[in-house]
């Protein structure tokens, strides 16, 4: 995989912008109103040694089986009175945020996290197991110890299929350059990029989510149960730069984006954006960048 020095990500980078709104819920619990991703103890080792979280990660990677069960559970969910289903969803998205919750983060702050951890290993995603029933090697676990740490231990513990099996390349080491490469990749495919915790606040993971495969972002935007969070910041488009060649559409995995016909633009809902900053990789005329969400009124409230 090799390096590219155009990367459309950097295009309109994410501005810094006051505003009304806050930050998110978790960047007030776990890092004193920073950006709770980006604080290195979150990602601390010494996390790991916390049995009952420990106990949680085995029991996720082992018991892919439930997370299959899970997703026909939110089938049948969505057919219940509307009562019910409002329940369901509170108990649900407070439990996830407890044990397993995650957040979008756009491609530069990746790059910050992949700049102060120790180690990053590729793995097959768990959600792609379940839905496509074969490998697909979306799943990034970073760690703050050498050659994966403690998360890698555990892992490789496991009697699982989809990490061990005859098909499976079990847990495979990445330099940083070659994990940002993989990720650039990914953003082109119309992946976006997420963090995830293993028993709040630890940080285990980083994946790449679409609504078709994804469990997580299907629970989120088509079962409207939320297990994570919007990223930190909102797309605009300039429509002076737009030419409506539609591509960002195209890759947009929430809906955010229409096309107008009349002014021959395309046009971002930011009350649906959820940040990713995908359609940026796309778009060759410099036309979309990130604003910080608590500067965008429509959208300074919405995770």
């Amino acid at each position: 995989m090799g390096s590219d020095a155009k990367y459309p990500a950097r295009q309109g980078e994410a501005s810094s912008h006051s505003g009304g709104g806050k930050m998110c819920e978790f960047c007030l619990k776990h890092s004193e109103g920073k950006k709770w991703y980006l604080q290195a103890e979150n990602y601390s080792e010494d996390l790991l040694s916390d049995l009952r979280r420990r106990k949680f990660i085995e029991g996720f990677f082992a018991n892919t089986d439930d997370l299959a069960r899970d997703a026909e559970r939110l089938e049948k969910l969505d057919k219940a009175p509307g009562f019910i289903k409002a329940l369901m969803r509170r108990i649900i998205t407070r439990k996830m945020k407890k044990n397993h919750f995650g957040q979008v983060v756009p491609m530069e702050e990746i790059e910050q996290i992949f700049g102060f951890v120790n180690s990053i290993v590729r793995v097959a995603c768990v959600c792609r197991h379940v839905t496509l029933g074969e490998e697909r090697r979306y799943c990034y676990g970073i760690s703050m110890g050498p050659d994966g740490g403690k998360m890698s231990e555990i892992l490789r513990s496991l009697d699982s299929s989809f990490l061990g099996g005859p098909d499976a390349e079990g847990l495979e080491a990445v330099s940083k350059d070659e994990a940002i490469s993989a990720f650039r990749d990914h953003e082109r495919d119309g992946l976006c990029h997420t963090v995830w915790t293993f028993q709040t606040p630890f940080i285990g993971g980083i994946c790449n989510c679409d609504r078709a495969d994804c469990l997580a972002m299907r629970t989120t935007v088509t079962h409207d149960i939320p297990i994570m969070f919007r990223a930190e910041y909102v797309a605009e488009v300039d429509p002076d730069k737009c030419v409506g060649c539609r591509q960002c559409m195209r890759v947009c995995q929430f809906g955010a984006i229409t096309y107008s016909a009349s002014k021959e633009k395309a046009v971002i809902d930011q009350r649906r954006c959820y940040g990713c900053g995908i359609c940026r990789s796309v778009c060759k005329q410099d036309a979309i960048r990130l604003e910080e969400r608590r500067g965008v009124p429509v959208a300074a409230d919405l995770w």
